[in-house]
């Protein structure tokens, strides 16, 4: 299922800080890799975009938009959910925002509080870094065999 991302509203749950020069930088950077590992898209939304700034940037599996100052990323979920029409209730909207959970909820979206998914972003990379690698690498015997035929290349 598919993430609608209220940006502003997630950064500071996951540990990083709004005032940070690159806050949605690193916010887009740990969705990508929920993304991968989830196997999931994910829209997140950004408010205040400098003017000149492009308003949609694709960062693999992770679309973020940047919302000019005139209107608000709330607005922008709220048109995205309209826009989505009956397909809205295959969505997940991420806020702790009360206006963008109702609208979610209008539409049969399913709501997550911006606390829940940032444990799931959380849970998702610490069972990645608990998870031992499966290749174990060459054994004494495979390594000898290689350098043998190497060596066997390099005379003939």
């Amino acid at each position: 299922m598919p993430y609608l991302i209220d940006g502003h509203n997630l950064i500071p749950k996951l540990g990083l800080r709004l005032d940070a020069i690159d806050d949605e930088l690193a916010l887009v950077t740990r969705l990508q890799q929920f993304c991968r590992l989830r196997r999931v898209q994910v829209e997140v939304y950004f408010d205040g975009a400098p003017p000149g700034q492009p308003t949609r940037r694709k960062f693999g599996a992770v679309t973020a938009y940047f919302v000019r100052k005139a209107s608000s990323a709330d607005a922008a979920i709220e048109s995205r959910l309209e826009k989505l029409g009956k397909a809205a209730r295959n969505w997940s909207v991420v806020s702790s925002d009360h206006r963008v959970q109702n609208a979610a909820r209008a539409v049969h979206a399913q709501v997550i509080s911006a606390e829940e998914f940032a444990r799931l972003v959380m849970s998702a990379q610490a069972a990645t870094a608990a998870t031992p690698r499966t290749d174990p690498g060459l054994g004494p015997e495979e390594v000898d065999a290689w350098l043998a035929l190497f060596e066997e290349r390099k005379r003939g």
